[in-house]
């Protein structure tokens, strides 16, 4: 049992988890979105008192801010005792163009530690995608009223059409990014 768990999941295994999971919330008349329980703790910690936006009961969310601290010692459990080092699955040419940048550290994780790492942050380079993109992120999902999974799983499995916008909008600017922003900022 230990092997099936630590190898990757296909989706059709996955998949249907996610939604039993989903369906299961639609059943009890609740909505999920991480990027709505950092409104919640910044609640739970007194920001209420002095901005407008975080005065609420966020007792009612309770459960929410229980599931993303369940996946976060989940996510610890599988990276720390279920996970092996493994090099990532991507096409030639995916890895062609990355080499061409200078990155090789895909080989060993998902984040290209020659541009994650903190000597990098003092960099023109590093600055531009750690802290700037890390705004643009944390500003997009506040302002789009959810993050890339809360719209894409929850908005559009309730059909929401704002999610729907969003989702469009969140392609839109990450086909940007990549074929036109990212190669100039790798080879700055």
């Amino acid at each position: 049992m230990i092997e099936f768990i630590k190898q990757p999941w296909p989706w059709y295994i996955a998949g249907p988890i996610i939604a039993a999971v989903y369906g299961s919330l639609l059943f009890f008349g609740k909505s999920f979105g991480i990027s709505a329980t950092l409104r919640s703790m910044c609640s739970a910690m007194g920001a209420g008192k002095r901005i407008d936006f975080f005065d609420f009961d966020w007792k009612g969310q309770m459960w929410n801010l229980m599931f993303v601290l369940g996946a976060v010692i989940g996510g610890f459990i599988a990276t720390m005792f279920l996970s092996e080092p493994m090099e990532m699955q991507l096409s030639e040419v995916t890895k062609e163009n990355l080499t061409s940048y200078g990155l090789v550290s895909w080989k060993n994780g998902i984040a290209p530690v020659e541009i994650f790492n903190w000597a990098s942050l003092i960099t023109a380079k590093g600055f531009i995608m750690m802290v700037l993109g890390g705004f643009l992120i944390g500003f997009g999902s506040r302002y789009s009223g959810g993050c890339t999974s809360g719209h894409a799983i929850s908005g559009l499995s309730n059909l929401q059409l704002p999610s729907l916008v969003a989702v469009i909008g969140f392609f839109i600017g990450g086909l940007f990014i990549t074929w036109l922003v990212l190669p100039h900022l790798l080879t700055m």
